[in-house]
């Protein structure tokens, strides 16, 4: 049996509905379940304190997002130093984790493909350092990865050695699965959210709305011809800014099509009412929403560069817009699903992928882990 540890969970910001604060607080609740103590630290934390966890904000200094950002690393690595913990876990890059949950993709490829004065700027160089840290070949942090399509970006620019890599199945959750009563609850918000049971529902859900693509996402609404255009609506369900993609679908003529929902606890009962789902993101480690549709039979259409894409061509679950991104074929992939045959195939081949995959183990497998590095 393993020893019962003392474990310190840390991450710059804690926002509702982020998926990477989904998951740590799922890994959370899996270790305490096998007898460790967890303690969180955060820079910020937006939201309710959780009343069963202890959690430390240690506020970084700076006027700038990346200087606190820096601040609180410093700090937090000092202030563990002394409290003995037997794990330290990272959810954002940091010096001094024992293991990183690698939610997000790697910042160095990223600032490659900009111009060379953006590598000379202070957020360049402070995100770089903080990455090396913990990928550099002379760091011990083990590296729980959600998608080995960053990988090797990774080992070409720090070298990082192959074995202190660990990848992670998905970790979506049972109430993804469509219940016995999805036509029930699909009948039931459309009535609630004044839908007709004839429209098709276009979904997106996520935070962080300009990474996701939601701009793109209603130029391929607004792109849609006239008969189909009327009667679609495309339903955005997280917490960001809207604003600006208002302002789009505003200039694009399609206001009346696009409703943003905000952060919602209910994302099954979208998922069950909605036709098809839409993330075209700009850059996705992952994309657990991705599986999450499969699991509840929705047909996918998504870019290529989301970590979980794979999963969607080896289902037959959907269509794959291929890099370099083009907005036009977005716009006719989604005229070409939303009138094609082959919805109910999608929908079945999703459903059974999801039946024969192991899509639900990310936190018990991510909990071993932790645990082998305090054995």
């Amino acid at each position: 049996m393993t020893k019962r540890g003392k474990f310190a969970f840390c991450l710059f910001e804690y926002v509702p509905f982020g998926g990477m604060q989904r998951d740590l607080l799922r890994i959370v609740e899996v270790c305490r379940g096998r007898g460790h103590r967890v303690d969180v630290f955060a820079r910020y934390w937006q939201g309710d304190l959780p009343d069963d966890l202890k959690v430390s904000i240690l506020p970084g200094r700076g006027f700038t997002n990346h200087r606190r950002c820096e601040s609180f690393a410093a700090g937090l690595e000092k202030f563990l130093a002394a409290k003995e913990y037997d794990v330290i876990v990272g959810f954002n890059k940091m010096p001094g984790l024992d293991v990183y949950f690698a939610a997000d993709s790697c910042f160095a490829a990223k600032a490659g493909a900009r111009n060379s004065l953006y590598n000379l700027t202070g957020r360049c160089r402070t995100y770089l350092r903080l990455e090396r840290a913990v990928f550099s070949k002379k760091s011990r942090t083990e590296i729980l990865l959600l998608s080995k399509k960053e990988k090797q970006a990774f080992i070409d620019y720090y070298g990082t050695q192959e074995e202190r890599f660990h990848l992670l199945p998905p970790g979506i959750a049972k109430d993804r699965l469509a219940p016995h009563n999805a036509g029930e609850i699909r009948a039931g918000l459309r009535r609630e959210l004044d839908i007709l049971p004839d429209q098709n529902v276009v979904l997106m859900v996520g935070s962080g709305f300009k990474t996701k693509g939601v701009d793109r996402a209603i130029r391929a609404v607004s792109s849609l011809p006239k008969r189909l255009s009327e009667s679609t609506i495309l339903l955005v369900v997280g917490e960001d800014k809207e604003g600006p993609f208002k302002r789009i679908a505003r200039r694009l003529g399609a206001a009346n099509q696009i409703r943003f929902v905000g952060g919602r606890e209910d994302v099954p009962r979208f998922l069950a009412a909605s036709d098809l789902l839409i993330h075209p993101a700009y850059r996705e480690m992952a994309g657990m929403v991705l599986i999450e549709a499969m699991a509840a039979g929705l047909p996918i259409l998504a870019t290529d560069v989301c970590g979980y894409s794979y999963h969607i061509k080896r289902a037959d679950a959907g269509e794959l817009v291929i890099s370099p991104f083009r907005q036009k074929t977005l716009n006719g992939l989604l005229t070409h699903m939303l009138k094609s045959e082959k919805i109910d195939r999608w929908k079945k081949n999703g459903m059974e992928y999801v039946a024969s995959t192991d899509v639900f183990s990310l936190h018990e497998k991510a909990a071993d882990i932790i645990e082998q590095v305090t054995a």
